[in-house]
């Protein structure tokens, strides 16, 4: 079925002058001349039968149709671009390209990497941070990690590991009467967390019996990456996911003060692009991820 569309010339035309509220800007965003833009936009105005630019004087100003028109144009160029941004932009054979969590990527991924970069010395290894899923629709990413709940993650997806909370502080901060011997000791102390995971504290006092409206505020921080380092320079105790404090707990950089962990029914889980084939890269660096998180591809 043929497509009623308006002349898509015209319609960037009117795009660039909206966003620049200027023909000639817009002229010269598009490396044409101000009457060329000028006879575009005359052209959409008759193909849609109404103003879009009222003419004054000092310059053109938008009309309510042209305000209205103008939004939408500017999203729908938005995303041409990044469709075919992607579709130009292709990884190479050895470029991987990997969305994963901070702390995950400074606490997991980087004291493990020089194994792979041993096995795969010519891979090109690209990384980005965030705490957000990945939007598959507008990432160039091969590689996702993200903290998920167990329910939500998706049937595709592979769990690295599941987190257990565990307190971890810094071995100086553990003698004399600071010392910690049962779960109620960790209330003088100064409890140290992130703001993206808030419930981490409720939940193991909540495991130990005690009563999360008795916990005082603590030291806060913005990436979890920063509160470990926190609790390794002495400033308290942090509730530590597990698989992100074994290196520091073996080292004896840190000490788990008490036994007690928590289990919660949430994990990092490992997905790749749907839109796209995996290659032979991205398959190696899945199996690898696998294994060093002792599962069996």
């Amino acid at each position: 079925m043929a497509r009623d569309l308006p002349p898509l010339n015209a319609l960037r035309a009117f795009e660039a002058a909206a966003r620049h509220n200027n023909y000639t800007v817009a002229a010269r965003d598009l490396q044409v001349t101000q009457s060329a833009v000028s006879r575009q936009i005359s052209t959409l105005e008759a193909w849609l039968s109404c103003k879009l630019f009222e003419r004054h004087r000092q310059g053109v100003q938008l009309t309510p149709a042209g305000k209205e028109l103008a939004a939408q144009a500017s999203h729908w160029f938005d995303q041409i671009a990044q469709h075919v941004g992607r579709l130009k932009r292709p990884s190479t054979p050895r470029q991987l390209r990997i969305n994963l969590p901070p702390t995950f990527a400074i606490h997991w991924l980087m004291p493990r990497l020089a194994r792979f970069h041993a096995q795969h010395p010519q891979a090109e290894v690209l990384i980005k941070t965030s705490h957000q899923r990945t939007d598959w629709q507008t990432e160039p990413v091969d590689i996702s990690i993200h903290s998920e709940a167990d329910e939500a993650a998706p049937p595709d997806a592979v769990r690295l590991f599941r987190e257990t909370l565990v307190p971890v502080c810094a071995p100086s901060l553990m003698k004399g009467s600071a010392r910690v011997r049962k779960p109620e000791d960790l209330l003088r102390h100064d409890l140290l967390c992130s703001t993206n995971r808030p419930q981490d504290w409720p939940q193991w006092f909540k495991a130990a019996n005690i009563d999360p409206a008795r916990l005082r505020p603590g030291l806060q921080f913005e990436n979890a990456a920063l509160a470990y380092q926190a609790a390794a320079n002495g400033l308290g105790v942090m509730i530590a996911l597990v698989p992100f404090v074994e290196d520091a707990l073996r080292e004896g950089r840190l000490i788990q003060p008490l036994d007690l962990s928590v289990d919660l029914s949430r994990g990092y889980y490992l997905s790749h692009s749907p839109l796209r084939p995996l290659s032979g890269l991205a398959k190696s660096f899945q199996q690898w991820l696998m294994h060093e998180s002792g599962i069996s591809p």
